[in-house]
């Protein structure tokens, strides 16, 4: 009978009567194993984020836009020639769909500043990296933008192109310092402008302007202000239960105002919070595998080591092969013998790697509190065992060569 607890206590004592030599065999290993439990936290971390973000969306709503992009509003994005050559889409747009889309509760749009730089300051502090948007009164309610202080502006506000505003959280923050906003003067684009009301913070700031860092103003006071700026976003609110209906009546709609053929593929985009959840855990799956990829060198160069060590290890204990066999150990007995002083050796290097991952994962979240990172309970299994297994794989050699050995030639063995 085989007695695993005896083989794995001399698999111990082996490693640890050489511990320099045992830490530098799975040096790799440990590398492999902590690259990819890292990249695994930060990814699920970001993951949970964004899913968190996406998902103060709205179930039931629909962004619109010219361009194909998961993050809209980016001017980063590298799009091919045809793609920017597209029409914006217009306020007809929206009001087409509003009236003849019956899935479509309401309808809003907010203008994208491709501009450059907006100049927003309150008393000589400006706002730096910060937004200016342009929308219409309902804006509040379908993009779901709760206020902290103060009202967001009426439709009446709107119509007669009034100078209010309604600012961000991190805009407020930066300009006011603690100071009470409402009622007080901005300057926007060198004009006054009275602040109305404060947005909450919001998990989708990042969606509506800059990381909660934005500055509203009514869209008729915009379009006055920057008339040759209007490359909109159009924000569709679906009725309850109705989104997919609302979606394909949408898609519809603006194919044929826009003239595209039915061979051809849309020249617009239509983004709900499932989507935008897809297209994101496409792209984080994506630099999960490129780093499993990158890992798994570091892992099969451990492997390599192990089995080169494993091999020493054969020639430096002949004799006490030799012995073993002499007193009634099979060639299974062997075998088993140094897989398990492999695998014990991997399995002691995968625990240090992630040992060493959870207190990295942890110090990034100290230092960088903007970069999540949770470690997931499948990563740290499967670390473990991908490194367990590697000693198997890489000690069957060894393991069979030792088992091969002439057990009269073994005792001769100097």
């Amino acid at each position: 009978m085989i007695d695993y607890r005896e083989n794995l206590t001399m698999a111990l004592d082996t490693i640890l009567s050489h511990k320099f030599r045992s830490f530098l065999t799975v040096l790799g290993i440990i590398v492999g194993i902590l690259t990819v439990i890292v990249i695994a936290s930060i990814l699920s971390g970001m993951t949970d984020t964004l899913v968190s973000r996406v998902s103060d969306l709205g179930t039931n709503n629909i962004i619109a836009f010219h361009l194909d992009s998961i993050n809209i509003g980016s001017h980063t994005i590298r799009r091919s020639s045809r793609e920017m050559r597209r029409k914006p889409l217009t306020i007809e747009d929206a009001e087409a769909v509003r009236e003849f889309c019956p899935s479509v509760r309401d309808v809003t749009w907010r203008v994208l500043n491709f501009g450059g730089q907006s100049q927003i300051q309150y008393r000589g502090s400006a706002l730096r990296g910060g937004q200016l948007i342009g929308s219409p009164s309902n804006y509040v309610n379908v993009a779901s933008l709760n206020m902290a202080l103060g009202r967001f502006f009426t439709e009446a506000e709107d119509s007669h192109r009034m100078k209010v505003c309604v600012l961000g959280p991190d805009a407020s923050k930066v300009m006011f310092r603690g100071e009470d906003p409402l009622g007080k003067q901005i300057q926007v684009q060198g004009h006054p402008f009275t602040v109305l009301g404060v947005a909450e913070q919001s998990k989708m700031g990042s969606m509506i302007g800059q990381a909660d860092n934005f500055v509203i103003i009514p869209y008729g006071t915009y379009h006055k202000m920057m008339p040759k700026q209007d490359i909109l976003i159009i924000l569709i609110q679906a009725h309850p239960g109705a989104l997919s209906t609302a979606l394909d009546e949408t898609e519809s709609l603006l194919r044929r105002r826009r003239g595209v053929k039915p061979n051809e593929a849309n020249t617009f985009d239509l983004t709900t919070s499932d989507r935008l959840i897809q297209q994101l855990n496409t792209v984080l799956g994506t630099v999960g595998l490129i780093a499993i990829a990158i890992s798994s060198v570091g892992l099969l160069v451990g492997g390599i080591g192990v089995m080169n060590i494993m091999l020493v290890s054969v020639t430096e204990r002949t004799r006490e092969i030799g012995i073993r066999k002499a007193i009634g150990a099979t060639k299974k007995d062997i075998v088993l013998q140094f897989l398990f002083e492999a695998m014990t050796l991997t399995g002691v290097g995968g625990v240090l790697g992630i040992i060493l991952a959870i207190a990295i994962s942890y110090l990034v979240v100290a230092l960088i509190p903007a970069l999540p990172a949770a470690i997931p309970l499948w990563a740290v299994i499967a670390g473990l065992t991908v490194s367990i297994g590697i000693g198997l794989v890489f000690g069957v050699w060894p393991a069979r060569k030792a088992a091969q050995l002439d057990p009269i030639e073994a005792l001769r063995y100097e």
